[in-house]
């Protein structure tokens, strides 16, 4: 379940990216060493260092002005990477065809990870070309399989 502050940068993210190419990927408000608020964006030439500076301004701006956040943070604004975790219904459609690694948290049928060419999700199965059909309360998580 998605923090009050995640969901309030999520808000406001997506306020300052309307009529853009921009597309909001992800939030995520994680206590590490610190308080760390990442944003993730992509739009379809790719994002640059500029790109994040600027949005990162916009963003931090706009949090500062309305106090979303008790005490201090660091604010990370980037792209999602090659290797882009997928996590909403948008990203699965998006993604489909193309090659995935698949990480469950316990094995399955003696396996725990799993690359393959991405079908289809549903509600309860994550279909794999080739794979039989892998339960989504087992997987912890997918992202996109990077050839090197």
């Amino acid at each position: 379940m998605p923090s009050k502050v995640e969901t309030r940068a999520e808000q406001m993210m997506s306020e300052i990216l309307t009529g853009t190419d921009f597309e909001l990927v992800d939030v995520e408000f994680v206590k590490e060493k610190e308080w760390y608020l990442r944003i993730f964006v992509d739009k379809p030439a790719g994002v640059d260092l500029e790109d994040c500076k600027m949005l990162s301004e916009k963003l931090g701006d706009k949090l500062d002005k309305e106090s979303v956040i008790d005490g201090p943070y660091i604010l990370e604004v980037s792209s999602p990477g090659l290797d882009r975790v997928l996590k909403k219904d948008r990203d699965f459609l998006r993604e489909a065809g193309k090659s995935v690694d698949v990480a469950l948290y316990a094995p399955l049928d003696g396996q725990k990870n799993f690359t393959g060419i991405l079908e289809s999700r549903d509600e309860k199965f994550l279909y794999l070309q080739n794979f039989k059909p892998i339960p989504r309360e087992k997987i912890s998580q997918v992202r996109l399989h990077i050839d090197f």
